[in-house]
């Protein structure tokens, strides 16, 4: 089973590319940056309100998909900067409570629209 996902509730895509796939009992969701799903803008300033808008579309995401944060088993997140690991790390763990995902997490010379956080996620399905 291969189903492409998509909801008004998160940013549309900017690429080709599809918000999340659904296969094989897992939903792999793209790279999220903090975007605005309405406006399409970057949404806050800081590390914490970017991963707050981050983490909001991945539940968006995850939720048309028939699946939730708590299921998700794997993310990869990318910093534009390490320093803020511990701001982003007390986000990131308010909106997965007891659920701890394997992670990988790495600083990168830059992401889309300058942004300070970007995370894609592997959940069941």
């Amino acid at each position: 089973m291969y189903e492409i996902i998509g909801t008004q509730d998160a940013p549309r895509p900017i690429g080709p590319y599809s918000q999340a796939i659904r296969a094989n009992g897992f939903v792999f969701v793209s790279g999220q940056i903090p975007l605005d799903a309405a406006t399409g803008e970057v949404h806050g300033d800081t590390i914490g309100e970017q991963t707050r808008r981050v983490m909001q579309n991945l539940e968006a995401i995850l939720s048309q998909a028939g699946s939730a944060l708590e299921k998700i088993v794997k993310t990869t997140v990318f910093l534009a900067d390490l320093e803020d690991f511990a701001a982003f790390n007390k986000v990131y763990g308010e909106f997965l409570g007891s659920a701890k995902p394997a992670r990988a997490t790495v600083q990168v010379g830059r992401l889309p629209k300058d942004v300070l956080v970007e995370i894609e996620a592997v959940a069941l399905a």
